[in-house]
């Protein structure tokens, strides 16, 4: 059950990362339907573990903020991961920090891999023109895919 509201967001993480790629842009309308998944999952969690994951959504929302204010950091970007951070079971935060990491170095060589293409200037998607910018939303929806098959090839 824990990890249930992170399943159920699997199709709006695909939506993320296409999103991200295409437009470099995260919806709000995305953001608030990861948080919906959390309200509408709580009364399904024990009431520890989602007081744990607010604490862990607001702490990740205030660093993310004070990143996107030195320009580190995209607000959609600063949104998405505290939202995302609601879906994660408490007892797994380490893991998820080591499956995001990896994921942003994934998502960092698939998008330079993507943009020395032939023709990736000419192309309509915005993040492979881009310069200088990096779409972490595919990395945060990577993280959020493989999180639950890293925890469950871990739990056994």
């Amino acid at each position: 059950m824990e990890l249930l509201p992170l399943l159920l967001a699997a199709p709006l993480m695909l939506w993320m990362a296409y999103g991200d790629l295409r437009y470099m842009r995260i919806p709000n309308r995305l953001v608030g339907a990861l948080v919906l998944i959390f309200v509408l999952s709580v009364p399904f969690l024990p009431v520890e573990s989602s007081m744990e994951r607010l604490v862990a959504a607001l702490f990740v929302l205030v660093v993310c903020f004070a990143a996107f204010a030195v320009g580190f950091f995209g607000g959609g970007d600063a949104k998405a991961l505290a939202a995302m951070m609601l879906l994660i079971p408490p007892g797994t935060l380490n893991l998820f920090g080591l499956v995001l990491s990896v994921s942003i170095v994934l998502g960092l060589g698939l998008v330079l891999t993507l943009r020395a293409a032939p023709g990736a200037q000419q192309a309509r998607w915005v993040a492979l023109r881009a310069r200088g910018m990096f779409p972490m939303g595919v990395s945060i929806a990577m993280a959020g895919l493989i999180h639950p098959f890293a925890v469950t090839a871990l739990a056994f």
